[in-house]
């Protein structure tokens, strides 16, 4: 429907676009907007982007103010996977969706803006507008790199085959939530060290299976990890740091808030839960120390935050790289673990240089506090791991 294309375009104004549409007969406007939603989802599928990725960039744009924006994208995705026989969609395309709860609830597309007005107990116009301007965020997207083969166009399987216990994941779970939920730094630390106890000898000892067995059918591959504001810069040298001494690489994508994180399934799996749980740790220590705001002290506020989560960040990767750097001593000299961890990390490199072929340096964040560095490598020194 051209109204609806020059509206998201702005070929016209937003208010008298979306007049237009509120006079236009409904029969002709609501199956227009759910084929044109349907359609950007598709479109942006094919450009890489995975639901969970999909969901939560329109909630970062635009989804926290306008709750239906993202209730509507799950809806566009739950469309876009009824075009295909689920046997050509790949194992985490599906396992997004259904993490979503993306599923067809409506009768048919023409009635969908009908039938979510009455389930959401809306009235109409606010439901176009809400449409209009999901379709207005979907449209600022690019294509990004294609990690995961879109709908349609991959057998129902995964390239690499991951060797994740389960139940050892679920026992880090288990610790790391102890360790973010007590108020004593010594538990804390207690609880995490264990964690990472578990996940750097699972590690190693995946490494080991995957080189006597030839590793033919493990190869690496990239995650992406939400990194949110504020302190985006900050809380990617904390992400960068944990990657790095799991053995993984990183490129961060500040515009789309986002980083890549390029490695072996059992490695990012460490990765994305310990960058989790530090960041919720980090955050507590943060809120213990910092001083007082108000207008008067804001800019100091904002100094100590920014300086604590860089000093956060060193810390942790000192840390994190030294008992890295312990536990592979220990493995290799039992075992023939160096050759392979270096095999692996060459495949690594080459898969992400690959996905980016051309990547800049970030600029290093700036340390305006003395108090929030040094309280920062405190809050490091207790939440990191032996």
């Amino acid at each position: 429907m051209k109204q609806i294309d020059d509206l998201v375009r702005g070929a016209v104004a937003y208010d008298d676009g979306l007049d237009l549409l509120a006079v236009a007969p409904a029969a002709e406007v609501d199956p227009a907007l759910f084929a044109a939603v349907a359609d950007a989802v598709a479109r942006l599928a094919r450009g890489g982007w995975q639901p969970a990725e999909l969901h939560r960039a329109v909630v970062r744009r635009g989804g926290t103010d306008r709750p239906l924006l993202a209730h509507a994208v799950v809806d566009g995705i739950a469309g876009l996977l009824r075009r295909y026989d689920r046997k050509t969609v790949d194992d985490r395309w599906l396992d997004q969706a259904d993490e979503l709860a993306a599923k067809v609830w409506w009768s048919a597309d023409a009635r969908y803006v009908t039938e979510l007005t009455a389930r959401r107990r809306l009235d109409r116009i606010s439901v176009v507008d809400d449409l209009v301007g999901l379709l207005v965020v979907l449209a600022e997207l690019p294509s990004i790199e294609v990690l995961v083969p879109p709908p349609g166009s991959a057998p129902k399987r995964k390239p690499s085959v991951s060797r994740v216990d389960e139940r050892l994941l679920d026992r880090v779970r288990a610790l790391l939530a102890k360790a973010e939920s007590t108020g004593y730094p010594a538990e804390a630390e207690t609880y995490t060290a264990k964690a990472q106890e578990l996940i750097a000898r699972h590690a190693i000892d995946e490494a080991l299976l995957a080189g006597r067995e030839g590793g033919a059918d493990v190869v690496p591959f990239a995650r992406r990890i939400g990194v949110d504001h504020p302190y985006e810069g900050e809380k990617a040298s904390l992400l960068s740091a944990v990657a790095g001494a799991n053995r993984c690489h990183t490129v961060w994508s500040p515009d789309l808030g986002f980083t890549t994180v390029f490695g072996f399934d059992a490695d990012i799996d460490a990765v994305d839960l310990l960058y989790t749980s530090l960041l919720v740790q980090a955050g507590r220590a943060m809120a213990k120390s910092e001083p007082p705001g108000g207008k008067a002290g804001r800019a100091r506020l904002k100094a100590f935050r920014q300086s604590f989560l860089v000093a956060y960040a060193v810390r942790i990767g000192e840390r994190l790289a030294h008992a890295t750097e312990l536990a592979i001593e220990e493995a290799a000299a039992a075992s023939d673990l160096l050759p392979v961890l270096r095999s692996r990390d060459e495949q690594v490199r080459e898969t992400m240089a690959r996905v980016f072929p051309r990547t800049v340096r970030g600029r290093g964040s700036r340390v305006d506090s003395r108090e929030g560095w040094e309280s920062g490598r405190e809050a490091a020194d207790r939440a990191t791991l032996n």
